[in-house]
């Protein structure tokens, strides 16, 4: 008889192998490491996991999980699509984990690769933040900045404009409730309400506010510029 072996927390940094926008993204060299490296090294210094867990269908990306100490026992059946939402292939990790492994788990940490400047000190204090609000879905965020989303338009084909938010267009900046946007740097949630509800978007749900700069997701190739001049700006300091 197998017994089912109950940990507290996992971590699960999904990496599929089909990123069109940046071929090969999550293993790409940045400053010298695969991209997928810098979340792999967070992950293993925060020292908040039972386990760590890169969920990919694709064997290179797999190899340099390994390499940089990150276990690959399985490779990804499903949910590796253009289509598939990321919670997606979380979930069928965990269930990968229950039927391959033996193992459940009581938390689970959702860390995207493409996030490298999102270091083990923000994985530690948004962690706590779950663990302190009692909650089942944690997602973390940033402020809008000098980007003011009450401001925005969107355009048709002759470049006309039509307001998003017509009663707030015309008011100050700072007379606007702030505004916060999703990153996908540190997504947590309990295993079984996730599974159940299919998605981080669960209730009760928090937001999380951690830096901006942690929080950059690289989807293209401006992000990845951007990414790059974070950090040579910031690479001297605490968190860098």
């Amino acid at each position: 008889m197998v017994y089912m072996v109950k940990k507290e927390n996992i971590a699960i940094i999904p990496a599929r192998g089909g990123s069109k926008r940046i071929p090969k993204k999550n293993i790409l060299d940045f400053f010298g490491k695969p991209l997928i490296a810098w979340t792999i090294e967070a992950a293993r210094e925060s020292r908040v996991f039972n386990r760590i867990l890169v969920s990919t269908e694709d064997k290179e990306i797999a190899a340099v999980a390994e390499k940089f100490g990150v276990e690959v026992p399985f490779l990804r059946q499903d949910s590796f699509d253009d289509y598939s939402p990321v919670s997606e292939a979380t979930i069928s990790t965990l269930c990968q984990v229950k039927s391959v492994l033996n193992e459940e788990y009581e938390n689970v940490v959702q860390l995207m690769p493409n996030c490298p400047l999102r270091q083990s000190s923000h994985i530690i204090d948004a962690f706590n933040n779950f663990l302190k609000s009692g909650g089942k879905f944690q997602i973390s965020c940033f402020k809008f900045g000098w980007m003011n989303p009450w401001w925005a338009v969107t355009l048709d084909e002759k470049l006309h404009p039509t307001r998003i938010s017509p009663e707030t267009f015309d008011k100050r900046s700072q007379d606007l409730p702030q505004t916060y946007c999703p990153t996908g740097a540190v997504w947590i949630a309990k295993c079984e309400s996730l599974v159940k509800t299919g998605s981080f978007y669960g209730e009760p749900l928090i937001f999380y506010p951690m830096d901006w700069q942690a929080g950059v997701d690289i989807d293209n190739k401006d992000d990845l510029e951007m990414a790059k001049c974070l950090f040579q700006m910031n690479r001297e300091t605490s968190w860098l």
